[in-house]
């Protein structure tokens, strides 16, 4: 999960929430808060102007893809929208105000969005997190146990599944409102969850919201990698396992979908688990450019799943166009009608001019 200043009970606020934190406190790293070079708040700023828009247009494009296309419009996929749902929780409100904490050189926002934001960022990460676990279980009962399948994943069986999913993601982030965990960090312009509330809450967030997910999400992906290897070699050609090309071809979508989370959000979570384990020891040796640049990775990774459907699956690519191509179609339609208007509105005769001839009006 995310963190902030180690060993100190807050950070640098601007406005009227200044009062709240000590803007003379120290990070690790060394110096103040504030003492940064004037590229990185322009590196962070680009990074995020580039997260937020690709994150919106991307997964925006996933959803009406599923809902336009028959062909996706299947249970699997019903995971695929909820996972793009999380994504962009975070590009409609948390990141807008990194981004505008990152120009303002510090939160400026007050308490409430501040708490708003962290939670919305926690909700998205987590739910990001269980959604691709519940996509890696619906692809290991689809190749492994495909007899089974149509009677595990019916359609209300798959949305019970989604909404099970969104239901233990807010459980799993309601702590962090009782125990004031969500606060504002100001190596990564972010209000955020704070490592340094307590090692005990850290290691468990660590544990049961990164790691034992993704070993579900690996044990799940090894057992289907098992029975490819065994299909493609002939090991059992008894068993006759239904594995189409596009079958195949999806799984390895989602596969690389896991593969780029967990290598985005790896180097946050092990730095917390250290820090965690043996604060006195480990603050002083982790560097706030390691810390601040897998806070961004880990940003980055929101905007990334639109773009693998898009290169790996060909019924997601083709529907992108498809949408991509309306979109400019009804715009282009929308402009002629309006200058094909306008032209008529020109070439309307005057009600003052009757044979060519200019009708006499008398001044009023």
């Amino acid at each position: 999960m995310a963190g902030r200043p180690w060993g100190a009970p807050g950070g640098p606020w601007r406005g009227n929430s200044s009062a709240l934190l000590n803007a003379s406190q120290q990070v690790p790293g060394g110096g103040p808060a504030g003492a940064r070079p004037p590229w990185l708040a322009s590196t962070l700023a680009s990074v995020l102007v580039f997260t937020i828009v690709v994150d919106l247009l991307g997964n925006l494009l996933v959803i009406l893809a599923v809902c336009r296309n028959k062909k996706l419009r299947n249970t699997g996929n019903i995971f695929v929208v909820s996972l793009a749902v999380a994504d962009l929780v975070v590009a409609v409100y948390p990141y807008p105000l990194v981004l505008t904490s990152i120009l303002n050189n510090g939160w400026n926002l007050g308490s409430l969005h501040c708490q708003v934001s962290g939670f919305l960022m926690g909700l998205s990460v987590i739910g990001s997190i269980f959604n691709i676990t519940g996509i890696a279980i619906n692809r290991y009962c689809y190749i492994c146990h495909s007899l089974k399948y149509d009677r595990l994943y019916s359609n209300k069986n798959s949305l019970c599944c989604v909404l099970l999913i969104w239901t233990l993601t807010l459980v799993a982030i309601a702590p962090n409102l009782h125990i004031g965990s969500l606060q504002y960090d100001p190596r990564v312009y972010s209000c955020t969850f704070a490592q340094s509330t307590s090692s005990a809450y850290t290691i468990a967030v660590v544990v049961f919201h990164f790691l034992v997910p993704m070993a579900i999400v690996v044990f799940c992906y090894l057992r289907i990698w098992v029975l490819v290897l065994r299909v493609r070699r002939r090991v059992k050609p008894d068993s006759k396992p239904k594995l189409k090309p596009q079958d195949f071809r999806n799984f390895v979508s989602m596969f690389v979908v896991f593969v780029l989370f967990a290598i985005c959000w790896a180097p946050l979570n092990v730095i917390g688990l250290a820090v965690a384990s043996d604060p006195a020891r480990m603050v002083p040796r982790v560097p706030e450019w390691l810390f601040v640049a897998s806070y961004y990775m880990a940003y980055f990774n929101s905007c990334l799943n639109a773009i693998i459907y898009g290169v790996l699956n060909q019924n997601f690519r083709k529907e992108y166009r498809r949408i991509i191509v309306s979109l400019c179609t009804a715009k282009m339609f929308f402009a002629e009608s309006t200058n094909e208007g306008a032209d008529r509105v020109k070439c309307k005769p005057s009600p003052l001019m009757t044979n060519n001839n200019l009708v006499q009006v008398d001044s009023v």
